[in-house]
């Protein structure tokens, strides 16, 4: 599958982009990812096709978008027995101070218009920042392609001095989203594991759970509001997919 030519035009650039991108991954067996990229590459060739008048150059761009939807038809096909199988698994190495990863970064090939219950394991909900995280992973949540309706956390009690803020900080966070239309379930327990589930299957485990940026240079760095900005501590990331998503 090697790379193509179909314009200058800045729709056929962005084409030519996504799907050597998808290519790339393709070829390192990250199909996943590379399912995605042929997706929208795809779609960037069909606006391509649909405002383009020569006809020798629209039986090209035809020839082209029936090679790459075969080809994700086959990915898919593939992703789909491996799950079914309950095979699935994908591992990513997050190295310390590595940037690239905030939630949306990292959820997004497994968020989509399927997911409307959300099963979320840490036992670090508690300080400020740590609930500040959480609520970032909730708005990310509430924002399309996503339907959400029901979130259920499970974390540890702070037993401590940071009881109350935690109690009424996760009180509020849940208030928040009954305004948007999704309920906050909250239950404690002395837990160890960090894990994500979504109903449509897929199961994250992030060695360091939602906690795993490093604390801003200051209040007005870059990375402060952006988390794809901010530095990350070394953790593990591991990805599967169980087609029957059990609750916790």
């Amino acid at each position: 599958m090697a790379k193509f030519q179909v314009g200058q035009d800045p729709e056929s650039k962005a084409a030519i982009t996504v799907l050597s991108r998808a290519v790339e991954l393709d070829s390192e067996s990250r199909y996943q990812q590379a399912l995605v990229c042929y997706q929208e590459g795809i779609d960037l060739l069909l606006q391509v096709r649909k405002g383009t008048q020569d006809h020798t150059k629209r039986c090209y761009l035809r020839e082209k978008i029936t090679h790459y939807m075969d080809r994700a038809e086959d990915i898919k096909k593939y992703l789909d027995q491996v799950k079914e199988d309950g095979k699935y698994h994908k591992q990513i190495k997050i190295e310390e101070n590595a940037t690239g990863f905030g939630y949306e970064s990292l959820f997004k090939e497994y968020l989509n218009g399927t997911v409307t219950e959300v099963w979320i394991e840490d036992p670090y909900i508690r300080h400020t920042h740590q609930l500040y995280n959480f609520l970032r992973f909730c708005e990310m949540l509430t924002k399309k392609p996503c339907k959400v309706k029901t979130i259920h956390l499970l974390t540890s009690l702070d037993e401590g001095h940071g009881k109350v803020q935690q109690s009424s900080g996760l009180e509020e966070i849940k208030e928040s989203l009954r305004n948007h239309g999704v309920l906050l379930e909250i239950k404690y327990s002395s837990i160890h594991d960090r894990e994500i589930r979504f109903n449509n299957g897929w199961i994250i485990k992030i060695g360091r759970g939602l906690d795993y940026f490093k604390k801003p240079q200051g209040r007005f760095s870059l990375g402060y509001c952006d988390f794809d900005l901010r530095p990350c501590h070394e953790t593990t990331v591991d990805i599967f997919h169980n087609k029957h998503t059990q609750k916790i």
